[in-house]
């Protein structure tokens, strides 16, 4: 249970969390293992886990005309949920896939329901779950408004630097929103 004590610490950065509570809220977590390259969201399925990445990288996409062009990417230690398909119970309009083998902690949204009732604490967790969903959405928006391609990637490579050597190159460039030849003159130019 190592692996469930450091979600634990992540989230007492916030909150602190008494072992009742504790107890309660990982007696609900499931221990999900995937892959590399599985799709474990697909674009017309509702989202029904939100989960706590313990190793991988995941990624998601859309399709648009037979491209594939990734929005974002979420790395261990950090919350992995298709959020707007899970809070309104509709199909998403994108895919999620495992880039590397993957250890998710995972809820299932009708005991995540139960858990808001049980367990008042949990209300805190999920509004801080939610800030954090926002706040990432909403600096990957400005980014792609105010920063350059190559000042998008030196971010993400200064956030990441020991994960990004495991994306692939077409990934980062779409990320970023550029071709893999460009993203390849930028590495070249800033290594």
């Amino acid at each position: 249970m190592e692996n469930i004590n450091q979600i634990r610490k992540q989230l007492e950065q916030f909150v602190t969390i008494p072992d009742k509570d504790w107890e309660t809220f990982t007696s609900k977590l499931v221990r999900r293992a995937f892959p590399k390259k599985t799709i474990i969201l697909k674009e017309g399925q509702v989202e029904n886990h939100i989960s706590f990445i313990e190793e991988g990288i995941i990624r998601f996409y859309i399709l648009k005309e037979a491209n594939e062009l990734t929005f974002s990417f979420i790395f261990n230690d950090e919350m992995l949920c298709a959020y707007d398909s899970f809070l309104t119970r509709s199909a998403s309009l994108y895919y999620a896939e495992t880039i590397t083998h993957t250890v998710l902690w995972s809820f299932t949204y009708a005991d995540l329901q139960k858990l808001y009732q049980e367990v008042p604490i949990t209300n805190i967790i999920g509004r801080i779950a939610s800030e954090e969903i926002y706040l990432k959405k909403a600096n990957r928006e400005i980014s792609l408004l105010n920063d350059t391609a190559e000042e998008r990637y030196l971010k993400l490579f200064s956030d990441k630097r020991n994960l990004i050597k495991h994306i692939p190159l077409k990934f980062l460039a779409s990320f970023i929103g550029i071709t893999p030849q460009a993203l390849s003159r930028i590495r070249k130019r800033i290594s």
